[in-house]
């Protein structure tokens, strides 16, 4: 069990690199401008640090920790996400943005699609602990935004495999689902890998190797 020094030092290390994929999600959301007021900026941190307090306790973990490890007191956590629900649900939200711009870059390049899913995946596996997706705990979306960043994701990800459909490099069977599932798999480490990122990797390549049509 970690001590508490333990816990803020490892969110502490983690805490600018996720700052900066959460801004970039806000940054989508309005249109590329930048954060500019203090209340912004405490509410990307509670959304980072309830990222990582949610991956490492579960849902019903504290709000009173989250708005610790955020550096801020339980009154502005609750200006922000007036409950719980509302909390887990922005932070759903959140992630199906981050999964969304990581399949956006992967289709935009010149690859192969094989490449360009192997793209997706490694930047999932890449920004695993900044994700609180349905199947690693969070809530099922019901809000219409985040449903259409859901659907923008399947699109995506449906418009590299018709290119590997189309050159038959890709199995035809093979859907978005089945990288959605995949990818959210390889973003949940294992407690007893030593080498989490290591180990998916090699993972990602044999489920490469088996969705390709061509086996090597």
């Amino acid at each position: 069990m970690k001590s508490s020094a333990q816990v803020e030092r490892s969110f502490g290390a983690r805490s600018s690199a996720i700052m900066v994929s959460v801004t970039k999600v806000e940054q989508i959301a309005r249109g590329g401008r930048q954060p500019r007021s203090d209340s912004e900026t405490n509410r990307e941190r509670l959304l980072a640090a309830a990222a990582f307090a949610v991956r490492r306790e579960g849902a019903a973990v504290p709000m009173a920790t989250i708005a610790e490890l955020a550096g801020v007191g339980v009154g502005t956590l609750y200006r922000h996400f007036a409950s719980r629900e509302v909390l887990l649900a922005a932070l759903t939200h959140q992630s199906f943005g981050l999964v969304l711009a990581a399949a956006q870059r992967a289709a935009s390049t010149d690859k192969s699609a094989i490449e360009c899913i192997r793209l997706f995946l490694d930047e999932t596996i890449k920004h695993g602990s900044e994700l609180v997706l349905p199947m690693h705990g969070g809530p099922v979306p019901v809000e219409r935004a985040t449903l259409e960043l859901r659907t923008k994701v399947h699109d995506t990800l449906g418009e590299i495999l018709r290119r590997g459909h189309q050159d038959r490099s890709i199995r035809p069977l093979i859907t978005p689902l089945d990288l959605i599932v995949f990818g959210a798999m390889m973003a949940q480490p294992l407690p007893t890998a030593t080498n989490w990122r290591r180990t998916a990797q090699r993972q990602s390549d044999i489920f490469l190797k088996g969705i390709s049509a061509t086996l090597t």
